[in-house]
This record gives structure tokens, C-alpha cells and sequence, in this order.
């Protein structure tokens, strides 16, 4: 659906407000803090996991998480129709 299809035409994308912008933020941030941490003092992290550093490859997991979450939403978008709106009131 692209911005030249005539069927699609009034409507917009939610953007920045799609909730899985918000969780793909959020996730990415602790993602990243998570990361850092197991990058920058790998000993903490890795005397109580038995030598894995289980705090690096969670942040990972979040990173590719969060990264799942924005692909998604990019590729399919919210769709709000304008009428739907006005009709709310909103």
C-alpha cells in the first residue's frame, strides 16, 4: 500500500503514536543499558551466571527484539481513516 494508491487516498499512518514505536523504544533502551553493562563489567556479570554473560546477551535479545517491533511497524502500518475520526468527535 503506497502513498499513490488511489484506494488509500485521505488516510494516514500513526506514526510516531503506533504503541509498537513506544515498546520498541523502551525495549531497545534497556536493550542498549543492558549491553553497555555487560560490555563494560563483564566480571559482575559473569560470577553469578557460571561464566556466561547473561546480562550482554539479554541486552542483545532486546536489541533484536526491539528491532523486530520497529521493522513491524514499519512495514505495516496503523491505517487511521480521517472519516472515523470526525465521526468521533475528536
Amino acid at each position: 500500500m503506497s502513498d499513490t494508491d488511489p484506494s488509500m487516498k485521505g488516510t494516514h499512518a500513526a506514526g510516531a503514536f503506533d504503541v509498537r514505536n513506544v515498546i520498541a523504544a523502551l525495549i531497545g533502551f534497556y536493550g542498549v543499558v543492558l549491553g553497555v553493562y555487560g560490555i563494560v563489567d563483564p566480571d559482575a556479570a559473569t560470577a553469578k551466571t557460571g561464566g556466561l554473560n547473561a546480562t550482554l546477551w539479554a541486552g542483545v535479545v532486546m536489541i533484536v527484539v526491539a528491532a523486530g517491533f520497529a521493522l513491524w511497524s514499519r512495514l505495516r502500518p496503523i491505517v487511521v481513516d480521517p472519516t472515523t475520526i470526525e465521526s468521533t468527535g475528536s
